[in-house]
């Protein structure tokens, strides 16, 4: 965080310096219950999201970083403040709405790979646009599939597949309506080491070479090396941000946070 920085800010670029964004978060507010229940899950957070930029969200369990996620991509409402996808405020916009941006402008990957067991690895992937009904960009389709190398997987059912192709299988859908950004939360918690790893060269691969927006939350220093940068919460506040994270470093800094 440069020293400029308000408390609370994670600023995308220097001063002067014109970013393209593909989401921002304006003094996010969100409170939990009422009265003496009342929790406060994040408080004035404003964070920008530049486009083609891998980052990571990290912090002590409670920090708020599930919940910035989920404001974030439209899965939960701000208390105040707002959240802007691309040039779109999100609060302006109706239920049915937010579900049609979800569907056609956002991908979620979660630690579940949410495949559906009676389906081919191929349908699970076209299924977003299936039940949009929309064309499938088959050139698109081909990237996808090359890029996370599921093109001898297309036929068989999840029960078939490693947690490993699993969750490739998950990140191919999440990419097939090549979304202006791509949430993922926790995506490595359920894999074995050799499949964490894939998966995040994966990820960073789609950045770097499909120029993907993607925001992950995780609580491993080894798996936010792969970012761009990592934003840090505590108790709902952003309070650090480290650019070109080394797993080191990260470890240095969540020690000194307390996780």
């Amino acid at each position: 965080m440069t020293p400029q920085s308000l408390p609370g800010t994670v600023e995308a670029a220097p001063h002067g310096t014109e970013t393209l964004l593909a989401a921002r978060a304006d003094h996010a507010h969100k409170v939990y219950g009422v009265g003496d229940a009342a929790v406060t899950a994040l408080g004035d957070v404003s964070l920008e999201l530049p486009v083609g930029q891998f980052t990571a969200v990290m912090g002590p369990s409670g920090s708020g970083k599930s919940t910035l996620m989920h404001c974030l991509a439209g899965l939960d409402s701000l208390t105040s403040g707002h959240v802007h996808v691309g040039d779109t405020d999100l609060a302006t916009m109706s239920d049915r709405e937010l579900t049609l941006l979800r569907r056609d402008r956002l991908g979620f990957v979660f630690q579940a790979f949410n495949l559906l067991p009676t389906l081919s690895a191929e349908e699970n992937i076209t299924l977003p646009a299936d039940l949009a009904g929309r064309e499938v960009d088959r050139d698109w389709f081909d990237t996808v599939v090359d890029k996370l190398n599921l093109g001898d997987r297309l036929g068989h059912r999840p029960s078939e597949l490693s947690g490993g192709q699993q969750q490739r299988v998950a990140i191919a859908r999440a990419l097939i309506s090549r979304p202006e950004v791509l949430f993922a939360d926790e995506p490595t918690g359920a894999l074995d080491s050799k499949a964490s790893t894939e998966l995040l060269r994966f990820l960073r691969s789609v950045v770097d070479q499909l120029g993907q927006t993607v925001v992950m939350v995780t609580h491993d220093p080894g798996a936010a090396a792969y970012a761009d940068r990592v934003v840090f919460l505590v108790d709902g506040a952003l309070v650090e941000e480290l650019v070109a994270p080394t797993r080191e470093r990260v470890l240095e800094i969540m020690g000194r946070l307390g996780d």
